[in-house]
């Protein structure tokens, strides 16, 4: 693959040259990978492995910033640099500041059009801003967008100049925990299980090249298990035209197994012969190859994708539903993984130290990973198809603060007729928290490792569940849906979830409609001096110890009455919470900054190993 490496030039109107030089802010603990962060190789990987083109260019990098009131204008003179894709708040951005909800925060920076793109259409592509993000280029407007998990692109062709440097401006609201957007765990002020809020662009932005005539928007692949076939929609980015056909082709490492050829935005039913099943124990996956032709035979895109060949069930086993994979049962096994580092908050500092995580949960033993309610880039999921971590993944809560209340309440009150209470909820909230929900499962639905969609945890947010759990099913009949994780159960979805921080672990109830699991147990704390993000008194977990034997000792205790469920009561599935300590939480398997893993690696992947047995 290659890329487009470009030297960024920020120029101020009247001032000349942002000199700053980029050093990390604060003094809060980071991670090793921090040392090696620099604004010229942040974030330089392509951002959609299961949608790649060689024709790109990353903008990620030093950008002006400038941090005002809502009722100011745009800025002619900016405050200083920030790096992108941090968010303001953290360390890595080399601000560390509040973004209030009274605030706006504005980017800028420029850049020059590859010579070798003058006759194509260019798009700019955001991963991820929290919240609501209006974009200009060159003083034009071209585009604005709400939601701070889902990716969003504008064709900025129309507003390029003929030649030299080309100005992008981005404007971010974020009213934080002081909205009912989706959020998940951000809050203001931290306390408890909440964490700093995360404000601006925190994913990478950049560009691609696409033909002016047509190409490709995305690429749905459907695997089909019992029918050894799999469906893949190529759809494309412009109107429907006739005549324009793809090619598909599937290979096997460098050699095509399969393929064929469709009309644009129609259904290549593609059989194989005897597939290679993906699971955590031989995640392989099938590459792909979409070809766009035009009428006259012309190539006019080309994409290369991947998928996994598996399938995710539950079904009776001794009259009792369990879990299955590939039609073979199997315990789902996995940390709580809130996705949180000490210097980036929501965004890890390198593609490196994302994967460690992935890996470390692999090398202990684990064959899940539950992420809470937050979205990853795409390149996570891409590791765990890689590396072979079935996915559960959940939707980011949206919750309001009830004026002289300490504590969150859900934004839909149950006990106004539970789920018969829809005419109660508040429209605009619930329209946007399920066109994200929406653009969650559409964007990741062809991830081989995300086995569950989690609409709702714990009553957080929570509002017509089975009306939920049915939309998401009808979305990608494919997953499971576990409806609510945790408190308010509701009698729909593939799953009945409890959680249990007891020290007895509590057992959830069978169910001879859906799979018994525990969704959250565990969250025992060991404080590791030298490794925490506060050092005074927010440290806590359900049970707190001060030693690796004691940790280990009653993480075991723990864990066999998880095997004894599993032995003698049907239960499908577990998650421990959790993956790292973060911010107040000392509960981790290894500390904020990763530096210290709590529990020997070996012994977990021992002990883990009795559940797949």
């Amino acid at each position: 693959m290659k890329k487009i490496i470009f030297a960024i030039t920020l120029f101020l109107p009247g001032l000349g040259l942002l000199s700053q030089p980029y050093s990390p802010a604060g003094d809060r603990i980071r991670t090793e990978w921090a040392e090696e962060i620099n604004p010229e190789n942040v974030w330089q990987e392509y951002p959609r492995p299961q949608f790649q083109r060689d024709r790109w260019m990353n903008l990620n990098g030093l950008w002006e910033y400038a941090l005002l009131r809502k009722s100011s204008p745009q800025p002619k003179k900016y405050q200083g640099n920030i790096l992108v894709p941090f968010c303001i708040e953290s360390s890595l951005s080399g601000v560390g500041k509040s973004m209030l909800p009274e605030d706006r925060l504005w980017y800028r920076r420029t850049f020059s059009v590859p010579s070798g793109w003058k006759e194509m259409k260019v798009i700019l592509h955001f991963e991820a801003v929290d919240w609501s993000a209006v974009v200009w280029v060159n003083g034009s407007h071209v585009g604005a967008h709400k939601g701070a998990y889902d990716r969003f692109s504008f064709d900025i062709t129309p507003f390029l100049k003929e030649r030299g440097t080309q100005e992008i401006v981005v404007a971010v609201d974020d009213p934080s925990s002081t909205g009912e957007q989706a959020r998940g765990k951000q809050q203001m002020p931290q306390q408890g299980i909440w964490y700093t809020p995360v404000s601006g662009i925190w994913q990478t932005v950049w560009m691609e090249a696409v033909d002016r005539e047509a190409s490709l928007a995305e690429a749905r692949i459907i695997p089909c298990v019992d029918r050894e076939k799999v469906t893949v929609i190529p759809v494309l980015l412009d109107p429907i035209k006739d005549g324009y056909s793809v090619e598909v082709s599937v290979f096997d490492g460098n050699a095509k197994v399969a393929g064929a050829t469709v009309p644009a935005n129609h259904e290549a039913e593609i059989e194989l012969s005897d597939p290679r099943l993906w699971s955590p124990g031989d995640p392989f996956l099938y590459g792909v190859k979409l070809v766009l032709k035009n009428p006259a035979g012309e190539i006019l895109d080309e994409v290369d994708s991947y998928f996994g060949m598996r399938k995710i069930s539950v079904e009776a086993k001794e009259g009792i539903m369990v879990l299955h994979l590939n039609n073979e049962p199997l315990f789902h096994y996995g940390p709580l993984d809130q996705g949180w580092w000490p210097d980036g908050l929501h965004t890890p500092p390198s593609d490196a130290a994302m994967r460690y995580d992935i890996e470390m949960t692999k090398a202990m033993g684990f064959n899940m990973i539950r992420k809470h309610i937050k979205v990853e880039p795409d390149r996570w999921y891409h590791h765990c198809d890689r590396l072979g971590i079935m996915v559960w993944q959940d939707m980011p809560s949206g919750m309001v603060v009830l004026p002289g209340e300490n504590e969150e309440r859900p934004l839909y009150p149950q006990h106004v007729g539970g789920d018969e209470a829809d005419q109660h909820r508040r429209s605009l909230p619930a329209a946007q928290f399920e066109w994200e929900l929406r653009r969650m499962i559409d964007l990741h639905v062809n991830a081989p490792s995300i086995v569950v969609w989690v609409p709702f945890n714990e009553g957080w947010g929570q509002y017509a569940t089975c009306r939920i759990a049915d939309m998401v099913k009808s979305l990608d009949p494919s997953r499971l849906v576990n409806a609510v994780s945790g408190w308010a159960l509701r009698p729909c979805g593939d799953i009945y979830d409890i959680h249990t921080y007891q020290v007895e672990v509590h057992t959830p109830p069978i169910s001879r409609e859906m799979a018994t699991v525990i969704g959250e147990y565990g969250g025992i704390g060991y404080p590791v001096k030298g490794h925490q993000w506060d050092t005074g008194m927010r440290n806590w977990g359900y049970q707190t110890y001060h030693s690796e034997e004691e940790l280990l000792e009653h993480y075991k205790y723990k864990f066999d009455q998880i095997v004894e469920m599993k032995k003698t009561k049907g239960q499908s599935a577990a998650v421990y919470t959790q993956t790292t300590d973060v911010e107040g939480e000392v509960n981790g398997l290894m500390t904020y900054d990763r530096k210290v893993i709590k529990m020997p690696t070996e012994t977990l992947k021992q002990m883990h190993s009795v559940l797949f047995e």
